[in-house]
């Protein structure tokens, strides 16, 4: 695998060892400085809302100026957003601390094209394979994230003022990496030629499967994840049987990267799918027996697990609606459809956590969560009757 690709991985790694240090305290934070408990996961919105306005510019600026530039004004942006929430936790402003959240939501948002880079930076033969690299890196994130969540926590005499200071650090070191590591430039990766309209792109089945697919799991996932510290906290459980769990969670989300990308190229992306959307349908429905934290834990693993089969295969498969002139715009509509839906499931999960509780909140997640199989199985019986000839 070329190193530029393991370089990309440490980036990945990085960013969501930041995410999940975000993902534990922020909620917490929501809950300590706003007027209404309604209000306590409005901060993981702003930071999910700053992605998605990231979504569109983000490709759009890396086509012009090339993916190490992109990448790194999405890392001083972060930057940025780090420096403006630590003022409002010292001066306890709510809204500031949401404009704080929304721009390091817009540092993640160039972020998320790492998975992208990947693609370019390896051989054809190896797409699956590098995309899966990029994402397992979240396997050290997943032990990293959290142990830098619990020591930061009080690190400083502001509450959680610490955990902002070390999401610095980690932005700061993503720098470093990136001015080690050498991507192709835009011309060499986005390609000249005339491309198709946009809406003839989105019109494409490999493409509605992709987006509905990637869509679905992320939300599913997200809405879930986000909803966990709020309901595990209303149980009772401590602040570290919380981040315990997130911990568990995203090492179910990124270990199986090593091996999704092999698994899709044997068994095909409509498969791979159709078993994550499974197991992000057992997760809701594990959710269902208790509430203790041996429950917690094992609802989130399968709903990790449900994300890696979901959202990397669909990656893959939306490179299969693009032709290189067309990349740009077409992984800015899917990047915005997708992290649209993911920024909307943040705003509604404390909310949805307080009025629902936990149980019927998953409950309902499950028929959700099979919504692309039922796509999938459509798409395939629609080819049958075009060719009886057909088999899969």
């Amino acid at each position: 695998m070329p190193f530029n690709v393991m370089l990309l991985s440490l980036c990945q790694a990085l960013l969501v060892s930041g995410n999940i240090l975000l993902i534990a305290v922020s909620p917490l934070i929501g809950a300590r400085l706003a007027p209404d408990p309604a209000w306590s996961t409005a901060p993981v919105a702003t930071q999910w809302l700053g992605l998605m306005c990231a979504t569109i510019p983000a490709s759009l600026i890396m086509a012009r100026l090339g993916r190490k530039r992109g990448f790194l004004l999405g890392n001083l942006l972060g930057l940025a957003g780090v420096v403006v929430a630590a003022q409002a936790l010292a001066s306890e402003a709510f809204s500031l601390f949401m404009l704080g959240t929304w721009l390091i939501g817009i540092g993640i948002g160039f972020g998320q094209l790492y998975r992208f880079a990947a693609v370019e930076a390896a051989p054809l033969a190896l797409r699956d394979r590098a995309i899966g690299l990029v994402m397992g890196g979240g396997v050290l994130a997943a032990f990293f994230g959290p142990w830098l969540a619990r020591i930061s926590r009080e690190a400083a005499v502001t509450p959680f003022l610490g955990s902002f200071l070390g999401l610095g650090a980690l932005y700061l070191v993503a720098l470093l990496v990136l001015l080690a590591t050498r991507l192709p430039p835009p011309g060499k990766t986005h390609g000249d030629g005339q491309p198709r309209p946009l809406g003839e792109i989105v019109r494409q089945p490999v493409f509605v499967v992709a987006v509905l697919s990637a869509l679905i799991g992320y939300g599913v996932m997200n809405l879930a994840m986000t909803a966990t510290p709020l309901a595990m906290s209303n149980a009772g459980h401590h602040f570290d049987h919380v981040a315990t769990t997130i911990q568990w969670h995203v090492l179910a989300m990124f270990l199986p990267s090593f091996a999704t990308g092999h698994l899709t190229a044997r068994f095909g992306a409509p498969r791979m799918i159709a078993a994550g959307c499974v197991l992000l349908a057992a997760s809701g429905l594990a959710a269902q027996i208790e509430a203790g934290v041996a429950g917690f834990h094992f609802a989130l693993i399968l709903l990790g697990l449900g994300w890696n089969f979901t959202f990397l295969p669909a990656t893959g498969l939306l490179t299969e609606a693009y032709r290189p002139a067309e990349k740009a715009r077409t992984q800015a509509a899917n990047e915005f459809l997708v992290f649209s839906t993911v920024a909307i499931t943040a705003l509604l999960a404390g909310p949805l956590v307080n009025l629902l509780g936990w149980m019927l909140l998953n409950a309902l997640l499950v028929p959700l969560s099979l919504v692309p199989i039922a796509l999938l199985a459509w798409q395939r019986l629609a080819r049958r009757r075009q060719d009886p000839h057909i088999s899969g």
